[in-house]
C-alpha cells in the first residue's frame, strides 16, 4: 500500500521524502523494522521511541511517524511530523488493515470489575443465537470458541496493531461479532481509536489504576472515551458514577441495575451457594434467569450482557435460555473444593470493590468463617493496598495476607503495606510472604460450613518476581493442597 494511502484522514506534515514509498508493514519497535516498514515514533513513560529512528530506517523503514523532527533524514525513507503518533498509528492501521471493525458488530466493555465476565456471558448469548462470535480480553483471544495464540504485548487492551491484526484474523474466521475488554489504558492511549464500536457497556467505576490517572476524575474521563466511539451505551444505573458518565456519553443509553429504576431491571434475587436466581424486568415483561455463578456481581454483570446483546439485536427469550447454559468463567468465584463439606473460591478480585464484593457475596451463604487469602500487585496504585486490607479485615473472619505479583517491589514492603489497613480492625490475621504457604494454610485452617477465598490472581498461571517469572495457579495450588487433606 502506498504511504499515501496509509496516512489518508491523518493530520500530518511531510518532512522529507515521498508519499510514494510503499508500506508493507506497520510497527512500533524499531526491532521488527524491515524493508517497507512504517516505524511510529511513539513517546512511552520509560521509552522514547525516536531515539530508534536511525536504527529503523537502518532497517529498511520505508516511512517514519514522529512527533519531534529528527535533526538529520537519512536514507529514502518518507519522515512524517504529527501532533500525536499515537493517534496518528491508530489512523494509520484502520487504513492498512482495511478498517476490519467496519464488517463487524463490536460491542466494547469497559470499567473497573466485571469486563471478563460480562464477555463471557455476551459470548454465550450471541453463540446461542447462531452466531460466530471473537472475544478478546484478559483470559485469552477466541474466535467461534476456538482459542487464537497471540502472544500480546499487554494484558488486557491489544495494542493498535495487534488489535487490527485480530480483528482481521477473526473476520477470516467468519466471526460477525466480537466482544472486547476495553481499558482505561487502551481508551487513555489511543489503542482502540479507529474501532468502529456498535455497542459500548459501562460496568462500574472503582478505585484502581490511579498510578496512572491520578485522580478517579481522569479515570472517569479515560473510560468515558468509549461511549463517544459507539453507537449506543449500556450504562449501570446503580453505580455512584452513572450520572457523570451519562453527561459524558455521545451515543444513546440504555440502562440496567437492582436499586434504582433502569431500562433492564433484576428483581426477586436467590443467592444461593452455587447460583442466583433472578427475574429480568423488560419492556413490562419478565424473564426468569437460573445462573451458576453466585454473588451479587454476577447479577450486575448478567445484566450488563443483556444490555449489550439486546442492543446486538437478540431476543429476550434467547438471551435467557444463553445465561441458563453458563458453567462458569475461569478465576471468577470458581469454587475448586468439590465433594468438601467447606468451599474453595479462586477469584480475580484486585480492587477493594472486587475484594469488597467476593467477600460479601461468599459471606450471603456461608455459614462458618470466610478465611481470606489476598496480597497487592508490584509496581501498581499503592493507595489500595491499606484499603484492600481494611476491607479484608472488616469483612473477614480470617485475613492471611500474601505476595501477588510483586514484580520489582520487594513483597515484604508491599505486604506492610496492606497491613497498615489490617492491623487497627483486628487481629485476625496473618503473613505468609510465599502465595503457595498461605493457600496451603488457610485450606488447613478450613472446617465444615468455612469458605476460603483466594483472591487477586484468577485465571493468571504464573507470577512475576523483580528477578524471574515462575508457573503459579492458584486453582491449581488449592487442589494439591485439598489432596493432602483427607476428604
Amino acid at each position: 500500500m502506498k504511504l499515501a494511502d496509509v496516512v489518508k484522514n491523518v493530520k500530518y506534515e511531510l518532512l522529507s521524502g515521498s508519499l510514494e514509498n510503499e508500506v508493507k508493514a506497520i510497527t512500533i519497535d524499531s526491532r521488527k523494522a524491515s524493508e517497507g516498514t512504517l516505524f511510529v515514533a511513539i513517546e512511552g513513560f520509560t521509552v522514547d521511541g525516536h531515539r530508534f529512528i536511525p536504527s529503523a530506517v537502518k532497517s529498511g523503514a520505508a516511512a517514519v511517524i514522529c512527533s519531534k523532527a529528527p535533526s538529520e533524514y537519512a536514507g529514502s525513507a518518507a519522515y512524517i511530523k504529527v501532533e500525536n503518533p499515537r493517534v496518528a498509528l491508530a489512523g494509520c492501521c484502520k487504513n492498512f488493515f482495511g478498517n476490519p471493525s467496519s464488517d463487524m458488530n463490536i460491542i466494547g466493555v469497559t470499567g473497573t470489575n466485571g469486563k471478563t465476565s460480562t464477555t463471557y456471558f455476551l459470548e454465550e448469548i450471541l453463540k446461542e443465537n447462531g452466531r460466530k462470535t471473537g472475544v478478546i480480553g484478559t483470559v485469552e483471544i477466541r474466535a467461534d470458541g476456538e482459542k487464537l495464540n497471540y502472544k500480546l504485548s499487554t494484558s488486557t487492551t491489544p495494542d493498535t496493531i495487534e488489535l487490527n491484526t485480530i480483528l482481521c484474523d477473526m473476520t477470516e474466521r467468519g466471526c460477525s461479532d466480537v466482544a472486547m475488554e476495553v481499558s482505561s489504558h487502551g481508551l487513555q492511549l489511543y489503542k482502540v481509536d479507529g474501532v468502529e464500536f456498535n455497542v459500548g457497556i459501562f460496568t462500574n467505576l472503582t478505585q484502581d489504576h490511579l498510578d496512572l490517572h491520578g485522580t478517579m476524575e481522569n479515570y472517569l474521563q479515560a473510560k468515558a472515551r468509549l461511549f463517544k466511539m459507539c453507537r449506543i451505551g449500556v450504562l449501570n444505573a446503580d453505580d455512584s458514577y452513572f450520572q457523570r458518565m451519562k453527561e459524558l456519553a455521545d451515543c444513546e443509553i440504555i440502562t440496567y441495575g437492582i436499586e434504582n429504576d433502569c431500562d433492564i431491571k433484576a428483581v426477586n434475587i436467590e443467592y444461593k451457594p452455587d447460583r442466583v436466581l433472578f427475574d429480568i424486568l423488560y419492556k413490562g415483561e419478565s424473564y426468569h434467569v437460573n445462573l451458576v455463578i453466585p454473588g451479587k456481581f454476577s447479577v450486575y454483570n448478567a445484566l450488563s450482557a443483556v444490555g449489550g446483546a439486546l442492543c446486538s439485536g437478540v431476543p429476550m427469550e434467547t438471551i435467557v435460555t444463553a445465561l441458563g447454559n453458563i458453567k462458569g468463567v475461569p478465576g471468577r468465584i470458581q469454587n475448586v473444593a468439590a465433594g468438601r463439606d467447606f468451599n474453595v473460591f479462586v477469584d480475580y478480585a484486585h480492587t477493594p470493590d472486587g475484594v469488597l464484593n467476593i467477600i460479601n457475596a461468599v459471606r450471603a451463604f456461608t455459614k462458618g468463617r470466610v478465611i481470606t487469602v489476598f496480597g497487592c500487585g508490584g509496581d501498581r496504585d499503592r493507595t489500595k493496598r491499606p484499603i484492600m486490607g481494611e476491607i479484608s479485615a472488616r469483612l473477614s473472619d480470617y485475613s492471611i495476607i500474601t505476595s501477588d505479583n510483586p514484580r520489582t517491589e520487594e513483597p515484604m514492603a508491599i505486604i506492610k503495606e496492606v497491613e497498615a489497613g489490617v492491623k487497627p480492625v483486628t487481629d485476625k490475621y496473618e503473613i505468609l510472604v510465599s502465595r503457595r504457604d498461605a493457600i496451603f494454610r488457610a485450606i488447613e485452617m478450613a472446617k465444615a460450613g468455612d469458605s476460603v477465598i483466594i483472591a487477586g490472581k484468577g485465571h493468571e498461571d504464573y507470577e512475576i518476581f523483580k528477578d524471574k517469572t515462575i508457573h503459579f495457579d492458584d486453582a491449581e495450588v488449592a487442589r494439591e493442597a485439598l489432596g493432602t487433606i483427607k476428604a
